[in-house]
């Protein structure tokens, strides 16, 4: 029988569901337990671990919140934090094989390193090309031709000449004061976004805005923003010999370790890094060891992986997803204090 304590904090993981998943943090769910919100309460146990800060990717985990807040974070950084990316596509000339919006479509797509608090929202009635304060302009212009020096073969790396149209060759032309905005362009200088024969050409010019994802998923600064519950993985039993190495197995690898048992003389089983756990229930399929583990997850303790596209650091995103909550804070109170 679970505790009152651990329905409250922990999510069960048994062998045909989960339980437990109700959020209880809120005043009344449980008799003689007070759950109401306290910020005492919250400074104390709230918590903000870094785990992992590598180029475009961020590892963290936030202890001490509701699951709600938890989500909210994940959205605002899918949908409501900006960056720029390409809108429009004015296609002088285009003799490939790909049609005009498909190619408008991928250049839509390329990821392009500018940071968008530099820039003001396009107001709706401009023109396509904008302004320096609210617009970047790019030009792609390659012509496929032949190799002349090419011997005989059959390699069009080296039978053509700029037979793969890629990032790299899309050009900045600044506008006015945008000369000061440092290395503007595509964050990947290697995408392939069309292939070419000789006397094919594409010639276009792309002006890029700011936007959030909620308008267009190609304005989303991240390429991954998610959270998992923080494993935890109880022996209930000593676990030793064949029975161990094939515990070992029903999990990911590190996640549980052998070691040599002095008095026995086999291998012992413990749990080594419950945190790299996967939620696998392989364990079950074992009638002798199903009911000598325990699989639980921390309710309120979050492991945030945030990948970004390049445009912006993902520490620079996270606190960008926090401003952006405070914002609809103080716009939600400030519409109550109306009422």
């Amino acid at each position: 029988m679970e505790s009152i304590d651990e329905i409250r904090e922990r999510v069960t993981i048994t062998e045909f569901g989960v339980t437990n998943v109700h959020s209880s943090d809120f005043p009344g769910n449980y008799e003689g337990y007070d759950d109401a919100w306290d910020q005492k309460k919250f400074e104390k146990k709230f918590k903000v671990e870094i785990i992992k800060l590598q180029g475009d990717e961020l590892e963290f985990d936030m202890i001490g919140v509701d699951a709600a807040i938890a989500n909210a974070f994940r959205r605002i950084l899918l949908a409501e934090v900006p960056s720029m990316a390409v809108e429009k596509v004015h296609v002088y000339n285009n003799t490939s094989i790909i049609q005009d919006e498909v190619l408008a479509h991928r250049l839509g797509l390329v990821p392009i390193r500018a940071d968008p608090r530099l820039f003001e929202y396009k107001q709706p009635g401009q023109d396509d090309e904008g302004t320096e304060q609210d617009t970047l302009e790019l030009h792609l212009k390659v012509r496929c031709t032949k190799n002349v020096k090419a011997q005989d073969t059959t390699d069009p790396n080296q039978m053509y000449v700029n037979h793969k149209v890629l990032t790299k060759q899309m050009e900045w032309i600044p506008k006015g004061n945008q000369v000061n905005l440092g290395n503007i362009g595509p964050v990947h200088d290697d995408i392939l976004l069309a292939k070419l024969r000789p006397g094919q050409e594409i010639d276009v010019r792309m002006f890029c805005v700011k936007g959030i994802g909620k308008d267009h998923a190609k304005f989303s600064p991240v390429a991954t923003a998610t959270y998992r519950l923080l494993p935890e993985i109880k022996l209930l039993r000593e676990i030793e010999g064949e029975s161990a190495e094939r515990l070992q197995k029903c999990f990911s690898p590190g996640v549980i370790g052998l070691l040599h048992n002095k008095h026995t003389g086999s291998k012992q089983a413990y749990v080594a890094d419950a945190r790299r756990d996967t939620c696998s229930r392989e364990v079950f399929r074992h009638d002798d060891l199903k009911n000598a583990v325990k699989l639980t997850r921390v309710r309120d303790h979050f492991i945030f992986l945030v990948e970004s596209t390049g445009a912006l650091g993902p520490e620079v995103l996270m606190s960008e997803a926090i401003r952006t909550l405070q914002e609809k804070c103080h716009t939600l109170l400030r519409a109550l204090s109306k009422t």
